[in-house]
């Protein structure tokens, strides 16, 4: 390939122009349903017509929440996610929530582990997380 000043300056700009497109960052995907325990799945999720949904006793045996898009579903709690910022293993939703009795907003700062376990930080409380497993479909 014959390199010409011009055939140059045009591949170093392509280059330059290259860098200043924001990239795609692989955002962790948080779809799915989690729950406090790998080994409690069965007993705190369950289907209907095709959905997962909370069994009917999950309250006793723990807690999870099952995100969809912009939703996150707890037992007590429907959450529209307002924003993301991702920033290594750590993510921050930021959500509008209602129960039947409130609404509010609410932060839900996480650290990923790995591809099926998360930890939701409460910054306000210190040492206090809560480590949550991702259930299999």
């Amino acid at each position: 390939m014959v390199r010409t000043p011009r055939t140059l300056a045009i591949a170093m700009t392509l280059f330059a122009a290259s860098m200043l497109v924001p990239r795609n960052a692989n955002a962790f995907d948080l779809t799915g349903a989690w729950a406090s325990q790998s080994d409690l799945c069965g007993l705190v999720f369950t289907k209907k017509d095709g959905k997962v949904v909370f069994a009917e006793l999950s309250d006793l045996y723990g807690s999870g929440f099952v995100i969809e898009g912009k939703s996150i579903r707890g037992k007590a709690a429907q959450c529209t996610i307002q924003s993301r910022k991702d920033d290594g293993a750590n993510i921050e939703l930021a959500a509008a929530c209602a129960t039947s009795i409130m609404t509010q907003n609410v932060r839900f700062p996480l650290k990923v582990l790995d591809d099926n376990n998360i930890v939701r930080l409460f910054p306000e409380i210190e040492g206090m997380t809560l480590r949550y497993a991702r259930c299999s479909p």
